[in-house]
């Protein structure tokens, strides 16, 4: 019998017309127009229409029904257009409809991934924006849940090069999440594979454009971009065209930077991304100039010793206030660079300055003693859940950076000055698994449908760079007062201290 289905075209045409009909009508039909389809090609493009009228039904066990279906009209040519048809379907707000459009686009994946590509890319480029939030959310879940048989180097070569459409016109929050699909992409984890990224985001990143420290847009792109540049560098993926930027067209704006992200210490998040990336700064064409911008602006946050009236004592009103977190940054950023040309203090100084330096080092260097022997006292026999408390934890922080800057001196202090010491920065988190990254990967690859974005957001006519939860971004460590620890930090014993506590940028 079965041999013969394709002649009872009429008996077809009458399922298809079901979808006209009644509830039961309508149940029959999304059963069966997927259960003989193959048999009628005549008329796929008239059953698809059907189920995909059946999919878009006021009864939502019906709509469940079609979509449950729709893999099976996925043969052929017709494949993209179901993957199109499925994306679209991926705004729903019913969490068992949208497990079943996930669930569909997956089993069609394994059928054909560049055909399903190709239809989610369609809608990313073409479709609503809720649609193309949805779909590009999908790929940056579902992808690496495929096996390798699935995702081919012809797939991965395929998802970059329409990546790269996509990324010429991108909010700040899609950027990121294309970095993550294209960075989980095994093809790209190679050397050249990482080099490949660092170019994409310093193309996104206009590392070509005039720097306007007060335009929002301008800085948030170049952080959020260098965020994540930052990951990909290494000995042999270098940093240098990120460090001569930052060096050349930011530092010397840095105290003009301008940012929409409240609670953001903007300038210590500059200056934490420059000295990320200085340990991979490759071979830099203005070198001792740039080494020089750098130097001054370290100068900058480190002072001269007060005067001192004929009675001994301090003839200003205020000691100057140390700026631990930026020194640390700028100490470490000018320790990795002056390795490249170790002679910059002794032959490219003249002797004043060399002097003044050394001056401004030892007078910051003595009040840094003060705070290191405080805090090793203040946290002195705590252990366990007592490190853990929020004061205890700034106080480990800024036990952290005093200790770092401590080392870097020394090594400037030698004659000539040394560059050999080697500090991991206060905010690089402990070599294991960071249970909290874990978390939010477990969260973005929940089933569950996300919400529609806000109508009062940006449309992609008007793309905003992407601000980043803010959280705990600086904490001024002498808002805490614990008895003369807390004192010595206000300033009230001789020395100002400011320890920024700075979330870790991903």
């Amino acid at each position: 019998m079965i041999p013969c289905i394709g002649t009872h075209k009429d008996a077809y045409q009458v399922i298809l017309d079901g979808v006209k009909g009644g509830a039961k009508e309508k149940r029959l039909a999304a059963q069966f127009i997927p259960k003989f389809f193959k048999h009628f090609p005549e008329l796929a493009d008239s059953a698809i229409n059907a189920q995909l009228d059946l999919c878009e039904d006021e009864d939502v066990s019906i709509r469940r029904q079609a979509i449950k279906e729709l893999p099976q009209f996925a043969t052929g040519d017709n494949l993209p257009r179901v993957a199109d048809i499925l994306t679209q379907l991926l705004q729903s707000d019913d969490s068992a409809e949208f497990n079943l459009v996930n669930n569909a686009l997956l089993s069609i994946f394994k059928m054909d991934a560049k055909g399903t590509l190709g239809g989610l890319f369609s809608q990313i480029l073409q479709g609503e924006d809720i649609v193309r939030e949805r779909a590009i959310k999908f790929l940056s879940t579902k992808l690496k849940t495929l096996p390798e048989e699935v995702m081919t180097k012809e797939v991965e070569e395929f998802i970059l090069t329409e990546s790269k459409k996509v990324l010429e016109d991108v909010t700040g929050e899609e950027f990121v999440l294309f970095m993550k699909i294209l960075s989980g992409l095994k093809s790209l984890q190679t050397v050249s594979g990482r080099q490949q990224l660092v170019e994409l985001v310093a193309e996104q990143a206009d590392l070509e454009q005039t720097f306007n420290p007060s335009d929002t847009d301008c800085v948030d792109r170049l952080l959020q971009c260098t965020r994540q540049a930052v990951p990909l560098f290494s000995k042999n993926v270098h940093s240098t065209k990120f460090v001569t930027y930052f060096c050349e067209h930011v530092l010397p704006n840095l105290s003009s930077l301008t940012t929409l992200v409240e609670g953001l210490d903007i300038q210590l998040e500059v200056l934490k991304l420059l000295a990320e990336m200085s340990s991979f700064c490759g071979d830099m064409e203005k070198l001792e100039s740039n080494l020089k911008k750098l130097f001054d602006k370290l100068l900058e946050y480190m002072p001269l010793p007060p005067e001192e009236a004929e009675n001994g004592e301090n003839a200003g009103n205020e000691e100057p206030k140390l700026q631990f977190s930026y020194v640390e940054c700028l100490l470490y950023s000018f320790h990795q660079l002056g390795r490249k040309l170790p002679d910059f203090l002794t032959a490219k100084l003249n002797a004043e300055k060399l002097k003044d330096f050394k001056i401004r080092l030892q007078y910051f260097a003595r009040g840094l003693q003060v705070y290191i022997r405080q805090l090793r006292l203040a946290l002195q026999g705590k252990t366990g859940e007592a490190l853990k408390t929020e004061e205890n934890k700034i106080k480990v922080v800024a036990l952290k950076i005093t200790n770092n800057i401590n080392v870097l001196i020394k090594d400037l202090f030698h004659i000539p000055p040394s560059y050999k010491s080697t500090v991991t920065l206060s905010w690089k988190p402990v070599q294991k698994a960071d249970a909290s990254q874990k978390r939010a990967s477990e969260d973005t690859t929940s089933s569950s449908p996300p919400k529609k974005a806000s109508s009062a957001g940006p449309k992609r006519d008007a793309r905003q760079i992407y601000n980043p939860p803010s959280g705990k971004y600086s904490s001024n460590l002498g808002s805490f007062s614990y008895g003369k620890l807390g004192k010595i930090m206000k300033g009230e014993q001789g020395f100002g201290a400011s320890f920024n506590k700075s979330k870790e940028t991903v």
